[in-house]
């Protein structure tokens, strides 16, 4: 007798996150778990990667890109 196995597949393609600031005045973006770990992240990495983050003024929202060293001066 054969069984059919469903298997349902997650994607994660929004989440909750958190924006903190820390007591030494750095600001930290968390991303969920599960939200990085989904297979169709952009970004891939063991420990860290340089981010470009910028935003329009009157929006509430973040661009976050990966950040190109050769065709970019780093952000101040």
């Amino acid at each position: 007798m054969c069984e059919r196995v469903r298997v349902r597949q997650w994607i994660y393609d929004e989440g909750r996150g958190r924006l903190f600031r820390r007591a030494d005045d750095k600001y930290l973006i968390y991303v969920p778990l599960a939200l990085a770990e989904d297979s169709m992240f952009p970004f891939k990495t063991n420990s860290s990667i340089k981010l470009k983050i910028s935003f329009k003024a009157g929006e509430d929202k973040l661009i976050v890109e990966k950040w190109n060293e050769a065709s970019e001066q780093e952000p101040v």
